[in-house]
């Protein structure tokens, strides 16, 4: 264990069991949403490079801009 999760889990020990569950509750949704995605990317790998082949493609076709994060959204 890391130094910094040993002082997460003391400063959390110190707290009234609500709390406790309330911060484990979050934990546990963390960790298991992480898994999550990395299973959906992991199994998602030739999909993904297939869209990225056409992006590609698209933009050495001229088909694609530069997005404009301001104006764009």
């Amino acid at each position: 264990m890391t130094a910094l999760l040993e002082k997460v889990i003391t400063r959390v020990s110190d707290m009234p069991a609500r709390q406790q569950n309330a911060i484990a509750r979050l934990l546990l949704a963390e960790l298991d949403a992480e898994n999550q995605w990395n299973a959906s990317f992991s199994s998602s790998q030739s999909e993904l490079a297939q869209l990225a082949g056409e992006a590609l493609a698209e933009r050495r076709r001229g088909k694609t801009r530069k997005m404009n994060p301001s104006n764009d959204f």
